[in-house]
């Protein structure tokens, strides 16, 4: 299992993203541009004393990413996809791809493969989104629990 972050602009939400990582022993990808620099105070804070723990690759572009870490399977997050994340069989080398904060992820990366686009399912309707950092857990746990790792 890996955890991607396709252009993070909060550093509190990666920090928080790095620690979950931590504890569960997955891999985090994150794929430049960054909104913040991978030494910012917050990032650091966020994660603790824990990033000596993470095992994080950090990738120039989304191309530069595919041909360094060979993923087998990407399963998309979005809240426009159609099928529940609780849907999915998840596999070992699967790799979790979240999108920016404020916008997501575009929608060209996931519109032809969208038996691999995933959301979360939200009952209220004044809420447009999940914090990343806490769609990432959701997400993950789930994934784990499948796997028998939890």
């Amino acid at each position: 299992m890996h955890v991607v972050l396709y252009e993070p602009e909060i550093p509190p939400n990666t920090g928080s993203v790095a620690r979950l990582c931590a504890a569960t022993l997955t891999p985090l990808h994150l794929i430049e541009p960054l909104g913040f620099k991978i030494d910012d105070k917050h990032l650091k804070r966020a994660g603790l004393d824990y990033w000596p723990f993470v095992d994080l690759h950090v990738h120039k572009n989304w191309q530069q990413f595919l041909a360094a870490a060979k993923p087998a399977r990407l399963l998309y997050f979005s809240k426009k996809a159609e099928q529940s994340y609780t849907s999915m069989d998840y596999q070992d080398d699967d790799f979790l791809v979240f999108g920016p904060e404020t916008r997501g992820l575009p929608a060209e990366m996931w519109q032809d493969l969208k038996a691999r686009a995933l959301r979360i399912p939200m009952s209220g309707t004044g809420v447009r989104s999940l914090n990343l950092s806490n769609a990432v857990s959701i997400v993950l746990y789930e994934a784990l629990r499948q796997l028998g790792k939890t």
